[in-house]
Formats: C-alpha cells, structure tokens, sequence
C-alpha cells in the first residue's frame, strides 16, 4: 500500500495531489527550488526536499534521491516537466517506488506525436497526416508545426506563407528543446476553425478501461487551453459523436495497453469528424471539470490504480455543467505577455472551486509557467455554469500583478460563447481587442480614483495628532481644493479635486457624487441617489480598488515628476524580467517599424522586441544570455529626421 507520495511537481497541481493524499491519509513530500522556497506547496507537505538548480524539477536523478531520502514510496509526477518522459518513470521503478502513471512502454509510445500519430493510425484511430516540414508544399498550407515532444502551447507555429516555413520552424525547435530537452518538430494540416475535444480516459491493470466523459477546450490562445468545459458543447449538439468518441478514446487506450488516468486528445471540425491529436499520459490541467460531472476524484482513482485495485465495470454517469477558466499573469492587450511580480492579494469569492499555488504574498517568478489559478463552476445547466463563473472572476481580489481575468470574464459572456459556438478560432473571429477590454468603463475608473483619493484623505486623518474628528482638508474658511493625480492602468491619468465644506463635500467633475462615509479600506459614495461602496487596498504607490462596477488598478503620480525618471522617446523597455537570445541589429544599422531587434525568453517561451518606427539604431545595452528586469531600457531607435517614435 501506498504510505507518502512524493509530487515532483509545483505549484497548484502540487496541493491538489496533496490535498487527496491527507484526505485518504498518506503522507506528503514536497519538492521545491530556490524560488520556490517560500511557495504554498512547499509549506503545507509533511517533509520538504530542495532541489539544486532553477531546473531542478527537470532533474530525475535528484528527484528520484528525494524520494528515497524522504521515505516516499511512491512518486505522482503532476503535469508538465517530467510527467510523459518514460526515462523519469522508468528511474522512479528502478529505485523501487511506486510510479503513480501509467506503464513505462506506454509513456514510450505516446511520448513522440509522431511515433503516436503512426501507431494510433494502424489502430484504426483517425489521424491528421503529419508533414515533413522540408517537403511542405503551398498546396497544404497552412499548417501547425508541432514540438514532438511536449504541448502546452510551446514549439507551436502556424504558418500561412510557405516563405517563413524555415525561420518559424527554426523558432519552434528552439522552444522545443528548452522547454522539453527534444528539437524535434513537425508539421500537420491546420484546422482554422476546429474544435478541440478530449476524452478522459482511466485503465486499472486488470483489463478495464473507461471513458469517463469528454471535454472541449477550444478556446486558447497561443495554442494552450485557457477555458475548459465538460461536456463538450460541439459533442452535445452533434448526434452519435459521444460513442464515436469514447470508441475511439479507449481504442487508443487499448493499442498501448495503458493503465492509470490519461486523455486522449482529438480535432473536430463543425460536423464532428475527428482526428486523433495526441495522448496525454498523465492527469490534465483541466481535470477538475471531469471530477465535477461525474463526481469522482481521479487523484484517488490513480492512487488506487497504482497500487493494483480494479475499477468497477462502468464509470459513474455525467450530470450538469463544468466550466474552468484558467487565470495566467499576463497581459492579453500586449501579445499575451506573461508578468513576473508579487501577488498581494488573492480572493476569488463564490460558489466555485479554486485549485491555485498561490497565496496573498505569493512571488511569480520568471522560471514558470504563469498560470496563477484553475477557477471551476458547476451548475444544472450550461449557462448558469457560465453566469457563475463569470461572476466570481469578475468580484475576485488579485492585486499586484496584470492577469487575463477582464479576458475570460469577456469571454463567458459573449453571446457566441453562450450559444456554444467555441472553435479555436474563438479570438479571430471576435476580435482580441474587445474581448481583453477592461471589465470597468472609464467612468467607474474616474469614479474609484475619487473613492482612491478619500480613502487617502481619510488615511491622513487616522495619522494627524490633532483635529482627528474633521476630514483631511476642512478650513473654518472656504480654502482651495486638494487634488491627488492617479494613473489608470490604460495610461490615462486622473486629477482628482475635492474640499470639505460645513455642508458636504465638493468634487468638480463629479457633482452627481456625495460621501456617504470613509475609511482608509472603504469609501461609500452615493452617486444619482445610489450608494455604491469601494473597497480600497494599497501596496507602495499602486492603489487596488473593488466595487461592484469592477477593479481598478492606479498608480499614485508625484506631485513634481522626477525629470531623470523620463525615458527616452524611441526606447524599447523590457516588457517583463527574462534572458536576452539573440539581436536582431548592431548599434549604427538602419531598422524598420516592426523589425525584431531583441528576443527574450521568459516562463519558457520566447517573446520579440520590436522596432517602434522606422530609424537608427543608436543605443543597445543588452547581449545574449543577459538576464534583465522589466521595464530595462534594451536599446533605442532614433529618426533620423529627428521625430523619435
């Protein structure tokens, strides 16, 4: 019997393995590295192990020592790092532990797209062809170049124009290797507007294998799932789909005698025609949507697989609606760039689940994924599921660093999302810009400036020695107005004006507006006769405010702006912390607007930094394999004519 698992793994998937472990009363090993030392699953395992290196998590061997120093009996890889590589699993074994996956021949089979592509296709499964991306032809363009090796988005390119099929696949192989250790690549006919639907699938080692229910996770960005729902809303409205599904899902299964939890992904398009993507042989993200339909823990099932139990012939029925929406610190508006910083705060309120590795304090560091949260609905039906989910990212507390929550509240209220209209084409064909709007009209943000502003003032009475009783700013004579500027995170700045008065208060621009009642952390404002409360919340000079008119964030400006702080015009700033690759141009070339200049790599993907405008390039501070910090100054392009982008 299983008695202490050792998780090699971070983050939320981390505590979730944990969170079963202490529920069916086995012991906990986690392992961490130097950013990590202070993380919540650190903390909350009953023996903890330091892996050397910010890539310890890639490490078998120590991974494999900690256990074994630990007293662990068995290893639960989590997903991601070495979760699908059959040499870890086959170490693991070796040392005589428990490998909580499925068999090492099968983490063989399914460890290269495209070995798996080949067998499931002799299995009888449908198959996308895979093209060779030195003898692609205009004729099948476009096309997806794939990383053999791994997923999540990584070492994924669509290439329309047959001219860059060498430069993006050159590109993808790079961020294969670094983030799966395999430059493999290859290519397969791109599906626009398909649909991506998976089937879980749990086979014990007695010859039982279920379909335990399907999934769409259509929509993305940059090829990875960031909304997840069960079941599928393209399987649901497309008669005999499910069984076709689910034959096939265990046919694969069956071809590589699998045992464990795994998911067996497919592409459909519009009439539900499918073709076998890949097999993931580990637990997904996005399991949570399954647990909730169906009820079931599959941590416990894998657990209880490992060490030999048999399932029940057939798996429990899928009842309800489950949608998960994955919170990523990154910025949508600016290429999906990923943000590294400190999270002050964090509170999702509501009837969902939250499965997260982070806590108010928490660091996101540059060395990981940026994913900061799975937040799961559940309800009787599809659209409720939804309306909940929404509701909750929408009222959540997430101070300190930039996320896609406006995005994904956007997205669970679009009519076409509603309508189950979900392709991965979901962002082109709505256009990004409306989706990543912010969730707060510039009214509200004017309006939570001034709560921002008499939260401050208030703050100043609390801190005076005397007249503690009138608000900051009262005069027995009529006096000037005290003001306070703010920037929103849109860039627009607000000058807020206010006074005191025997009767009131005064707020040019906002005479609709009366103090109701303030505190340093609230402000009541009665605006046309409705009282509205804003809670307020500060770190340093940025300022988090929350009302039911939705977050803002501001940034208190100085009063007399320190002019060494200004940048030059024409400077291309580092849009978050990472390692410089390559440059794209010497000090002296001429450049175009658009041209790469600088490539960074961050959270293990590779980010370009391109040209403002047409010019020179005079100014470069950065070489390959220098580490910088966001918001560095990496070079600078000046016009010649002397108009500086």
């Amino acid at each position: 019997m299983i008695t202490r698992v050792l998780v090699a793994n971070r983050g939320e998937i981390a505590r979730r393995v944990f969170a079963t472990c202490r529920r069916l009363g086995i012991g906990t090993v986690a392992v961490y590295t130097d950013p990590d030392a202070a993380a919540p699953h650190v903390a909350e395992a009953d023996t903890r192990v330091r892996l050397e290196g910010n890539h310890g998590y890639l490490d078998a061997a120590q991974l494999v020592n900690a256990a074994k120093a630990a007293g662990a009996d068995a290893v639960h890889p989590g997903y991601g790092f070495l979760s699908e590589n059959a040499d870890f699993a086959a170490a693991v074994i070796d040392a005589g532990l428990t490998w909580v996956g499925p068999p090492v021949a099968a983490v063989q089979a399914m460890g290269s797209k495209i070995e798996a592509k080949k067998m499931m296709a002799a299995a009888g499964v449908p198959v996308l062809e895979e093209l060779d991306p030195d003898s692609v032809t205009a004729d099948q363009l476009p096309v997806l170049i794939k990383a053999s090796a791994g997923g999540g988005g990584r070492g994924m390119r669509i290439v329309r124009e047959l001219a860059e099929l060498p430069k993006q696949v050159e590109a993808a192989r790079r961020e294969a290797a670094s983030a799966f250790g395999d430059p493999t690549v290859f290519c397969e006919r791109y599906l626009a507007t398909g649909h991506h639907v998976e089937v879980q699938v749990l086979a014990d080692a007695h010859g039982t294998v279920w379909a335990v229910g399907e999934r769409e996770c259509s929509i993305q960005r940059r090829h990875q799932k960031i909304i997840e729902e069960a079941p599928s809303p393209l399987v649901e409205r497309t008669p005999g789909m499910r069984a076709k599904l689910f034959d096939a899902a265990r046919l694969a299964a069956n071809a590589i005698h699998y045992t464990g939890a795994g998911t067996v992904e497919f592409m459909a398009d519009a009439n539900g025609d499918f073709f076998f993507l890949e097999m993931n042989t580990r637990l997904q993200v996005e399991h949570p949507v399954t647990e909730a339909t169906t009820g079931l823990d599959l941590v416990e099932l894998q657990l209880r697989v490992a060490d030999g139990a048999r399932l029940d012939p057939e798996p429990p029925p899928s009842r309800g609606y489950s949608i998960e929406a994955r919170l990523y610190a990154e910025d949508p508006a600016k290429n999906w760039q990923p943000q590294a910083g400190t999270v002050h705060r964090f509170d999702v309120p509501g009837d969902v689940r939250v499965d997260t590795g982070i806590v108010d304090g928490s660091v996101v560091s540059i060395f990981y994924d940026p994913m900061l949260a799975k937040v799961i609905s559940y309800a009787p039906t599809r659209g409720q599921a939804a309306g909940v989910l929404a509701d909750a990212l929408a009222r959540a507390r997430i101070h300190g660093v930039r996320t896609n929550r406006d995005l994904l509240v956007n997205v669970l209220r679009h009519p076409a999302f509603l309508d189950g209209a979900t392709d991965t084409a979901f962002f082109d064909t709505h256009g990004l810009a409306e989706l990543a709007a912010p969730l707060t009209n510039p009214s509200a943000v004017a309006l939570s400036a001034v709560a921002a502003a008499l939260a401050d003032a208030a703050q100043n009475r609390n801190n005076a020695r005397v007249f503690t009783a009138a608000p900051s700013g009262w005069r027995n004579l009529v006096s000037g107005y005290q003001s306070k500027r703010y920037r929103d995170a849109a860039g627009d700045e607000h000058d807020v004006q206010y006074r005191f008065t025997r009767t009131g208060i005064e707020i040019p621009g906002h005479e609709n507006a009366t103090l109701v009642a303030a505190t340093p952390q609230q402000v009541v404002l009665r605006v046309d006769g409705v009282d509205r409360p804003f809670d307020i919340d500060r770190h340093g000079q940025d300022v988090y405010v929350d009302s039911p008119l939705g977050p803002v964030q501001l940034t208190v400006l100085p009063r007399f702006p320190d002019p060494s702080a200004a940048v030059a015009k024409g400077s291309l700033l580092a849009p978050m912390p990472g390692s410089v690759l390559r440059i794209g141009a010497a000090v002296g070339d001429k450049v175009s607007a658009g041209q790469p200049l600088v490539w960074l790599e961050a959270m293990k993907m590779e980010h370009t930094i391109t040209a403002p405008g047409d010019g020179v390039l005079v100014e470069l501070n950065v070489e390959p394999g220098q580490q910088v910090e966001v918001g560095a100054v990496l070079a600078r392009v000046d016009n010649p004519e002397g108009d500086n982008q």
